[in-house]
């Protein structure tokens, strides 16, 4: 199926949310997903309100301890300074494990990426992320899965650095089946590349 087939009940995603997370990252992720049907729930490391790096305060609707795999149809990781200060957010990291090993999906960008590798979550599906030395940097066995790309998919994992959100909402545009074939390239060239050509291909699929 090449379009998105409306505002039907899809269930839900659950984005994490905590200190310093960079906002530009996954909202072109969230909102097709939530213009595709699916219920968008934020998680933070308690309910209590967390703020962005460009000082956006959020509320959590969930509490990390509360999120079951079950209940979710993938669980996105942004990416956040305090990725790289400390063990704060390890234990996303480690929920991120529990989704993949119930055959959950996970989607993690930027920062993200780092807390994964540490997880040992990396070293045997292929990914990227900002530059190889970044993750290098954690000690991670995984540098031979490293792949220079813009986006990457690979057992049930999506992994992008924080300069490509877009290729990034592709991934998991197309890990869960919202569009596929050329509407997701036409989509990925309208918000990617602004070609204006590619409004007629969605237009045409009812996706644009």
């Amino acid at each position: 199926m090449n379009g998105s087939t409306g505002n039907r009940d899809r269930g839900t995603v659950h984005l994490a949310v905590y200190d310093t997370l960079a906002d530009w990252e996954t909202g072109h992720t969230t909102a097709h997903l939530a213009r595709a049907g699916y219920a968008i729930r934020t998680v933070g490391p308690s309910t209590a309100p967390v703020t962005s790096i460009g000082g956006l305060r959020v509320q959590p609707d969930l509490a990390l301890d509360d999120v079951r795999p079950e209940d979710s149809r993938l669980l996105i990781l942004p990416g956040a300074d305090l990725w790289d200060t400390g063990d704060d957010l390890a234990p996303f990291a480690r929920k991120a494990r529990q989704f993949l090993d119930a055959g959950v999906p996970v989607a993690a960008i930027c920062g993200a990426t780092a807390g994964l590798a540490r997880e040992g979550l990396l070293d045997d599906r292929a990914h990227t992320s900002a530059v190889s030395f970044y993750l290098a940097a954690t000690g991670y066995a995984g540098g031979g899965k490293y792949v220079e790309t813009d986006a990457v998919t690979d057992g049930g994992l999506v992994t992008a650095g924080p300069t490509e959100p877009v290729a990034f909402a592709r991934e998991v545009l197309r890990l869960l089946g919202v569009y596929g074939g050329e509407v997701l390239d036409a989509w990925y060239r309208l918000f990617h590349d602004s070609d204006a050509a590619a409004y007629a291909v969605l237009q045409r699929a009812g996706a644009a």
